[in-house]
């Protein structure tokens, strides 16, 4: 399969100006000949752009440019063209359908990234890096994800790796000595290096609450009583009117989802059902839906209506969802309607009922009165998530997961080496290490793995 020569449309589905094709392969320059009316492309320079039209045998299909890229100067390390024409679906396809009648085939999903990986270019995190670049959507996504195909985090395994390897032959050169009970490998040092790759697995593994932030948006459950101004807070957040805003308690009967992004970061608000006890079997779906999404929120907004006398049924409403790992911001709502003192009775009644930590804030968003200090909150929880000593962010799950694995692993290392066991033993669990080490940058993978992550890509990368 990667001696076959492949073909995709690289931009996106759809009218536009200028739509490219692009084409891998050994045979990419003689294909590609055989429908270009213009200069022999094996003959010309590598990184050099010609003038000429694709024909279908004498019909002109449309006035292209063809950028030539000679191998291993390419993104695939393959001979590599690039087709450059009018941005109109039809004539892609019409492309396509020529190039493939010529000996190419259509790329699968991620074939072109995937050749870029197999062919030795990139490693395996760089490539799921090139995915996050492609999907992401603020700021500070876009820098994670290019630091991640820079090598980062390829750069911080490959250290920790070479050191642990140095000690793993070692151990491997005294099970060729066994009969002789030689001892190559100083168990003191290896327990330092132990120490020391232990700790920057943590603090890589601890990352990764920040970098899911990053990557997928922190959830923000709003939630509170009917009426409490959930959609209203909402559209305030938002500056539009997304959501429905009526006097009418239990208008929101499904959570409504949007994506707000706050100083380069993402942050999904959910607006959820008025928390109650209904009769209504559809608003009892939306209830149900409402508690769902904070089991899985990272910060939940309780809004309290600072006009209310009694908030035992909102203490009732927010004790069952609270966590130790769950943000709390308490706002009390409608500040334009009542004195400025009853804020303090609000704050002073839900300190003495929640047995949690949380942020008070007295809001109005009708007036659009201290959002701004709300937004800020929201804020200050991605940024407290940042460590000052970590310049690599871990993003991607299975980079989490392989990382885990490594740390028991270690850890199981250490063990071995106080408890004294085998030279067998201890080399197996020196291997185990590496082997989970090496599946983050693909020195470890099998076609399974291989599969599922380049079956994301897009067809074109």
């Amino acid at each position: 399969m990667n001696q076959d020569t492949i073909c995709a449309l690289a931009t996106a589905n759809g009218i536009g100006a200028i739509g490219i094709i692009r084409v891998s392969g050994a045979q990419s320059f003689q294909i590609v000949n055989k429908i270009f009316e213009g200069k022999n492309l094996e003959k010309v320079d590598s990184h050099t752009v010609h003038y000429g039209f694709i024909k279908d045998e004498n019909e002109v299909i449309d006035e292209v440019m063809l950028s030539v890229f000679h191998a291993p100067r390419t993104f695939t390390t393959e001979n590599s063209v690039e087709i450059s024409f009018h941005g109109s679906p039809y004539i892609a396809k019409r492309i396509l359908e020529v190039l493939i009648q010529n000996g190419a085939r259509m790329a699968k999903a991620g074939e072109f990234t995937m050749r870029a990986f197999m062919n030795g270019r990139i490693d395996l995190s760089q490539a799921e890096s090139i995915a996050d670049l492609i999907a992401s959507d603020n700021e500070a996504s876009r820098k994670v994800a290019l630091n991640q195909l820079k090598g980062g985090i390829s750069q911080e395994i490959s250290i920790l790796r070479n050191d642990l390897l140095n000690f793993t032959s070692l151990i491997e050169l005294e099970l060729d000595f066994a009969e002789e009970d030689v001892e190559f490998a100083d168990r003191t040092a290896l327990n330092q290096l132990l120490n020391k790759i232990e700790l920057k697995l943590s603090s890589l593994i601890e990352s990764f609450q920040y970098g899911n932030a990053i990557k997928n948006g922190t959830a923000v459950a709003i939630i509170g009583k009917p009426n409490a101004g959930k959609s209203t807070l909402l559209n305030a957040l938002l500056k539009e009117e997304r959501a429905i805003v009526s006097n009418i308690a239990g208008t929101t009967r499904d959570t409504i989802e949007e994506i707000l992004h706050i100083k380069g970061n993402a942050f999904r608000l959910i607006d959820t059902a008025g928390l109650r006890e209904t009769a209504d079997e559809i608003e009892a779906i939306g209830v149900k839906k409402a508690k769902e999404k904070v089991d899985s929120a990272d910060i939940l907004i309780y809004l309290a209506d600072a006009a209310t006398e009694d908030f035992s049924e909102d203490f009732e409403i927010l004790k069952p969802l609270l966590r130790d790992d769950l943000k709390l911001i308490i706002c009390a709502t409608k500040i334009d309607e009542v004195l400025p003192t009853k804020y303090e009775l609000v704050e002073k009644a839900f300190r003495d009922e929640i047995n949690s930590d949380f942020d008070f804030i007295k809001i109005s968003a009708v007036e659009n009165q201290n959002i701004q200090d709300l937004k800020n909150e929201l804020s200050s929880f991605v940024e407290h998530l940042k460590s000052e000593e970590n310049n690599v962010i871990i993003t991607n799950q299975r980079h989490f997961e392989a990382l885990k694995k490594s740390l028991d692993s270690v850890q199981r290392v250490e063990e071995a080496v106080s408890s004294q066991i085998t030279t067998e033993l201890l080399a197996y669990e020196l291997r185990n290490a590496l082997e989970y080490l090496g599946e983050i940058s693909g020195e470890f993978s099998n076609d399974e793995v291989l599969g599922n992550i380049f079956s994301k890509f897009c067809i074109g990368k």
